[in-house]
């Protein structure tokens, strides 16, 4: 091999080892819950619907706003004639033809302004609450990925002691000291401490999977950290948090600025009944061959033409637009009995949550409780087993009882924590809550 091959070849294989170490420092790299709560809000699908919808109302409002700058327009209007020239879409034919056309004066088109400008404030705060949405999910999708990998050592655990335990009853049936019956129930234990491991380790995958299509990072390199989720601030239990819920939630901003904006669609269907005025211009260059001299006198003919003014117009009877302007009043009146509807909901939703906390704080002191007899049982039993009072078969069960409570209180521990969530989010301080976060 020549010695510049050589050195490529070097080059080339430090290369890849250097890329092999970055791919494996990255995979072990470890996600807190602020970073992933962050990459969410940048990666996640509804952070671009999100982005898509506010781009959209923005260009609505500057269409109507707009509407207010001149349009110009440059063209030309070619064509034969026979006979007296006659007008080609409206204008004469024309080897040239410069138009420019806005609104002066319309009251109506002006509400349709305002209407465009609340429906563009009513998706912003839509925005936030679809913000606040994407963090509550990676929040819950971190915190039980955190639940299930601090549960699987357990349950490992658990399956490897029925392993041994169905060893040993085997070797006791063997002897002829236990009943061949026992091989069932010791395989029963067996079979259901290895699903609740493939239960574990099947969401694990799920909730990894889950929150790298929130983050754009690989499910790999997805490892939960306990240090970096915050405490949880005591659970509100004031009478008016549900007063405090609707005054900061998004869902309530929007309905009622979607409300605003409808009722200033009404109120401009109503204005198109008033006279508006618009300016108006045009400049065309004429044609010879069109038979204009024929027409005209060859001296007054003029090829270049422009008019410039004002367009007026008076509506005098249009019942159509009375009937329009009706339906609009009809979807107002609707928009704010919806934005009515939307404060009831979001009160009764935090008095629903608020209970539900107190609930799952009693239930899960009830699991704890269950928890700590189960234990003490489990404990009992061995002292006895060890001393010849109880069989393998009451230590068997009674670790079983105790797996059963842990993971009962496991489970309640996280519907607590679920529960608690929501009632950070409808009280609009769950992303306060997050931003302490390591």
């Amino acid at each position: 091999m020549k010695p510049a091959f050589r050195l490529v070849h070097t080059f080339v294989g430090l290369a890849l080892l250097f890329a092999h170490f970055g791919v494996a420092a990255a995979t072990a790299e470890p996600l807190t819950l602020k970073h992933a709560v962050e990459l969410a809000l940048v990666h996640s699908p509804a952070a671009g619907q999100s982005a898509a919808d506010e781009q959209r109302a923005f260009a609505n409002l500057r269409e109507t706003r707009d509407q207010f700058i001149p349009q110009l327009n440059i063209g030309a209007g070619l064509g034969g004639s026979w006979g007296y020239p006659l007008s080609l879409e409206g204008s004469a034919p024309s080897l040239l033809n410069v138009t420019a056309q806005s609104a002066l004066f319309n009251v109506a088109l002006r509400s349709g302004l305002r209407a465009a400008r609340s429906e563009y404030k009513a998706t912003q705060i839509s925005n936030k609450d679809r913000r606040n949405q994407i963090i509550q999910d990676t929040t819950l999708a971190y915190l039980e990925l955190l639940t299930w990998q601090q549960l699987v050592d357990n349950l490992q655990k658990q399956h490897d002691d029925a392993t041994k335990m169905e060893q040993v009853v085997e070797e006791r049936i063997q002897q002829g000291i236990d009943n061949p019956e026992q091989r069932l129930e010791a395989r029963l234990s067996t079979a259901r401490a290895k699903l609740r491991l493939e239960q574990a380790q099947g969401a694990i995958d799920v909730l990894r999977t889950t929150l790298s299509q929130l983050t754009g990072i690989p499910a790999s390199s997805i490892d939960a950290v306990a240090e970096s989720v915050p405490a949880l601030p005591e659970a509100s239990s004031e009478p008016d948090a549900a007063a405090r819920a609707v005054e900061s939630n998004p869902v309530v901003g929007f309905a009622q600025e979607h409300a605003n904006a409808q009722a200033f669609r009404a109120r401009a269907e109503h204005l198109a009944l008033w006279p508006s005025v618009d300016f108006a211009t045009q400049y065309a260059v004429l044609a010879k061959y069109n038979n204009w001299t024929q027409f005209f006198k060859t001296n007054t003919f003029e090829r270049n033409n422009a008019t410039v003014g004002v367009v007026i117009r008076f509506p005098f009877f249009n019942a159509p637009q009375h009937a329009h302007a009706d339906a609009a009043d009809a979807d107002a009146l609707r928009a704010r009995k919806e934005a009515d509807a939307t404060k009831n909901q979001v009160s009764q939703e935090t008095k629903r949550l608020q209970h539900s906390v107190e609930q799952l704080t009693a239930a899960k002191e009830v699991s704890e409780l269950e928890y700590e007899i189960a234990k003490s049982d489990a404990d009992a039993v061995e002292i006895r087993m060890n001393s010849g009072n109880a069989t393998v078969h009451d230590s068997a069960n009674a670790r079983t009882q105790m797996a059963e409570k842990y993971s009962a209180l496991q489970d309640a521990n996280f519907q607590l924590l679920r529960a608690r969530i929501g009632l950070l989010r409808a009280t609009g301080e769950l992303e306060s809550w997050v931003n302490q976060a390591k």
